[in-house]
């Protein structure tokens, strides 16, 4: 049932004309690349269909780019799917890599790994790309909050590890699957897709600080109701459903309904929030280039909003049943068919 939920979003985006064109080229990509390295896991990665979610968070972005954002979007997600709840041992070889990742936009473009496997040399070529004509103001703002996300899943890990994957209560979680989710960096990225900068000082300004935790919230928290029956079979307690289970008691069905009633109320704070943003330009004194800016960057989170909502409600990577290799991994407590630290 969790991912047949629906939301009514008051903001439509549109999906990059690209899509097919980038797909295809994607698809080889992943393969050269050896971040799938069997027919079950190509097979697998596939049935989530993460061009069409690139596709619809970054509608804006040229051909070429549309190909390497596809590329950059599935490091994360393969990536997290390295995390085996019932293989402690893993949790260093996974913060290596973690580190890796994360100091990778620090270094100069076109540095080999130090750390070397499929993931961190796929990363260090895109970031070659995606840092291509960027300031460095963008540069490292985007490394920062890259940087935030990973190092949040090496701490999920290590829960996992010392057995306390389950222990979070509700405000813990959802300061936790804030970072977790990835949106700052992913917004942060809008900017790239499009070739313009959201000024500094309107980027830093309290609204919009506000309005990209909002963004986070809502949609960490559509993941979780999308993605709840996969998480559950896994034995994944990172989940806001589970969580809210776990302390609050009831039914499941309750705390499903009570993990919608959030994620509305975030969404529902973030639109009341969006229409503050004119008065907030006229407050910096921005000009209308500025402004323009400004705008795009809103439109960057509405991207994120909506266009991760239509992607999970049809995408295979959150299937309530499947069959072959990846049913079998996630019932053997593993995240991926392939194992992607190793060189």
């Amino acid at each position: 049932m969790p991912q047949d939920v629906t939301f009514d979003l008051p903001f439509d985006t549109p999906v990059s004309e690209h899509l097919e064109h980038a797909r295809a080229r994607h698809l080889r990509w992943i393969w050269d690349m050896d971040l799938v390295r069997s027919k079950a896991g190509f097979e697998e990665y596939k049935s989530w269909d993460l061009p069409q979610a690139a596709a619809r968070t970054y509608p804006h972005a040229s051909a070429e780019d549309m190909v390497v954002l596809m590329n950059w979007f599935s490091l994360a997600f393969l990536f997290d799917d390295q995390f085996d709840a019932n293989r402690p041992d893993r949790a260093d070889r996974i913060a290596d890599v973690a580190r890796e990742l994360i100091v990778t936009p620090l270094r100069p473009p076109g540095i080999r790994p130090r750390v070397v496997c499929p993931i961190t040399l796929a990363w260090a070529e895109v970031w070659q790309h995606l840092s291509d004509g960027m300031s460095l103001t963008w540069r490292t703002r985007f490394a920062a909050s890259w940087g935030r996300f990973l190092v949040a899943h090496c701490e999920e890990v290590d829960l996992a590890a010392r057995g306390l994957a389950g222990t979070l209560d509700l405000d813990e979680y959802a300061v936790f699957r804030r970072r977790t989710v990835g949106i700052h960096h992913s917004i942060d990225m809008g900017e790239r897709s499009r070739g313009f900068e959201v000024p500094a000082q309107a980027e830093a300004h309290p609204l919009m600080e506000r309005m990209r935790d909002l963004a986070a919230d809502t949609i960490g928290f559509m993941n979780d109701i999308h993605s709840f029956e996969r998480e559950r079979r896994r034995g994944d307690g990172h989940n806001l459903i589970a969580v809210l289970h776990r302390q609050r008691g009831g039914s499941w069905e309750d705390a499903m309904k009570e993990a919608y009633r959030m994620t509305t109320a975030c969404l529902d704070e973030y639109v009341e929030l969006e229409a503050r943003v004119p008065r907030m330009c006229d407050e910096l004194g921005l000009d209308e280039k500025q402004r323009d800016s400004v705008r795009m960057g809103v439109e960057a989170i509405q991207h994120w909003i909506n266009g991760n909502y239509m992607w999970g409600l049809s995408s295979g990577r959150y299937a309530a049943a499947k069959e072959g290799p990846a049913a079998a991994a996630e019932m053997a407590g593993q995240g991926s068919v392939d194992d992607l630290l190793a060189v």
